[in-house]
């Protein structure tokens, strides 16, 4: 077996101390995969079908919410998924918001897929949207286009991946159709063959630019580490109390920084029936 060599150490998705933080060990994968969605999207079951019986269960550090990873192979490499908890928005009014909002904007995973349902599209993209606000490194898993299907719902998915500048595969999970081309679309993301153009939402009023961009100028001067500046501002602007208590209390900079790391519980492996 070829040995795996260590992680970059410049690269953000493999700062080991703060992924150490939020519960993640890294070591021997080649690359990390955060799944997001809407709950009773199917992301349990594409996880399932990506991972196997390689799958650990546990609590987030410090948090009652479950956490579920696991792993795969896929030519060679080795990747870590990390299923974040359902949640239909990151504007962070609930644990669950506030775990998926900051693993994505903080952990930098090297992939954020977005498992979404083709019967619920509308509903589910606004969670995608706000997704492809804070990072590039997204692919969507259209789910359930089976039970679409059956309800007399056509999506074109080719004109879904130019709309959206990410790639979006169509799936029917629970029947293992369309994993195949998930992995090859992580793969394509993750190793940078695929470099995506995301749809970003354009603020045009000229007084909230200006405020995005004085705002942004002075969290990058307090936290030059911080992965989306002008998310944050955003956020700040909307009234984002989490992260508001954070900037006020220092404690972004633990996030940013992968500062006074704690030690977390371990991993208990998942038990499967027989």
């Amino acid at each position: 077996m070829t040995a795996i060599s260590a992680p970059c150490e410049t690269c953000p998705a493999y700062n080991q101390a703060q992924l150490k933080k939020m519960g993640v060990n890294v070591e021997n994968y080649d690359y990390v995969v955060a799944l997001a969605g809407n709950p009773n999207t199917g992301k349990s079951t594409v996880f399932n079908a990506l991972t196997g019986l390689r799958q650990h269960v546990g609590n987030w550090p410090g948090k009652t919410v479950a956490r579920a990873e696991g792993g795969f192979d896929f030519n060679d490499k080795k990747y870590k998924l990390v299923d974040l908890p359902g949640t239909y928005s990151l504007l962070s009014t609930s644990t669950d918001e506030e775990i998926a909002r900051d693993f994505i904007l903080f952990g930098q995973p090297n992939v954020t897929v977005v498992v979404v349902d083709a019967t619920r599209l509308e509903r589910n993209l606004n969670l995608a949207l706000q997704i492809l606000e804070i990072t590039d490194q997204v692919v969507v898993a259209l789910n359930l286009m089976d039970e679409a299907k059956r309800h007399g719902i056509t999506i074109d998915e080719r004109h879904l991946t130019r709309e959206l500048g990410v790639p979006v595969i169509p799936m029917a999970a629970r029947r293992m159709v369309g994993i195949a081309e998930l992995l090859q679309a992580i793969q394509d993301v993750a190793s940078g063959a695929r470099v995506n153009r995301p749809h970003r939402i354009q603020q045009r009023d000229a007084v909230v630019e200006k405020a995005i961009h004085e705002l942004v100028g002075v969290i990058e001067a307090e936290y030059p580490n911080l992965p989306n500046a002008r998310w944050v501002a955003l956020r700040l602007l909307e009234g984002d109390q989490t992260l508001e208590a954070a900037i006020n209390n220092h404690t972004l900079g633990d996030l940013t920084r992968g500062q006074s790391v704690q030690p977390v519980p371990e991993i208990i492996p998942l038990e499967v029936a027989s």
